[in-house]
C-alpha cells in the first residue's frame, strides 16, 4: 500500500470506485477495551445499574453503528452486511470491558470501518451509560486485528 486511495490526481478527497472490484467474501474482526473501576464493573456484571443492561444496550449499539458507518464516514461505502457479532467481556485484572467485533459481506469492499466503528460506538455506550459512577473511564487499544477477502487478501495483526 503506497498511496491513500481517497485521494484524486488533484490532491481533491474522493469516494474510491470500486465498480471493477471483485464481490468477494469480506471479514474483519476488530477490539478495544474501555478501562473502568473495579466497583464499576462489578455493578455492570451484577446488573444493578439503574439504566439497565449496560453490555446488552452497548452490543446493541455497536451492531446498529457497524451497519450505519457509512453515514458516519463520509467517504465510505454504505453496504449489506450478512454478519455482525458483537462481544463484550468483563475482565477482572486490570478491570475493564473488552469488545470485539466481526463483521462480514460478499461485496467489492472491505468492512474494516465497520467492525472498528462497532467497537467505538459500543464502548462509548457503555462510557455513557455509567458516566454517573465513572468519569476516569479510558476508551483505548482499539485496533484492527484481521481482514480477510478482496484482492489484498488476508491481513492479521502479530500476537492476535
Amino acid at each position: 500500500m503506497s498511496e491513500l486511495t481517497h485521494f484524486n490526481e488533484a490532491g481533491e478527497a474522493h469516494m474510491v470506485d470500486v465498480g471493477d472490484k471483485a464481490v468477494t467474501h469480506r471479514r474483519a474482526v476488530a477490539e478495544g477495551e474501555i478501562q473502568l473501576e473495579a466497583t464499576t464493573l462489578a455493578l455492570i456484571e451484577a446488573g444493578g445499574h439503574r439504566k439497565g443492561d449496560v453490555l446488552g444496550v452497548a452490543r446493541i449499539a455497536g451492531i446498529m453503528a457497524a451497519k450505519r458507518t457509512a453515514d458516519l464516514i463520509p467517504l465510505c461505502h454504505p453496504l449489506a452486511l450478512s454478519r455482525v457479532q458483537l462481544d463484550l467481556l468483563p475482565r477482572s485484572e486490570p478491570p475493564a470491558i473488552i469488545c470485539r467485533a466481526v463483521v462480514e459481506t460478499s461485496g467489492q469492499t472491505g468492512v474494516e470501518m465497520e467492525a472498528l466503528t462497532a467497537v467505538q460506538i459500543a464502548l462509548l455506550t457503555v462510557y455513557d451509560m455509567c458516566k454517573a459512577v465513572d468519569r476516569g473511564m479510558t476508551i483505548t487499544q482499539v485496533r484492527l486485528l484481521e481482514k480477510a477477502g478482496g484482492r489484498s487478501g488476508h491481513w492479521q495483526r502479530e500476537g492476535s
